[in-house]
């Protein structure tokens, strides 16, 4: 699934319903209420530890020189 440039990446530490911790769930969403829907459509019954937005992800359209120097390194 692509991404738009008008998503932020959220980074999510979760609780599983089964009492499992699951650390690094990256999620695209246009705010964190938006992240945090598509999250408990995939873990559901799960509890939320953190939330953090994941630095230099929220985009206004084109890319920085940042973004294209990191692709030319790759």
């Amino acid at each position: 699934m692509q991404a738009s440039y008008n998503t932020i990446k959220y980074g999510f530490r979760i609780r599983t319903r089964h009492g499992l911790v699951v650390e690094h769930l990256v999620i695209h969403g246009r705010d964190e209420a938006d992240a945090e829907r598509k999250l408990r459509q995939m873990y559901l019954h799960c509890q939320i530890l953190n939330c953090i937005v994941v630095p230099g992800e929220r985009r206004s359209g084109s890319p920085s020189f940042e973004d294209i120097v990191s692709l030319l390194n790759k």
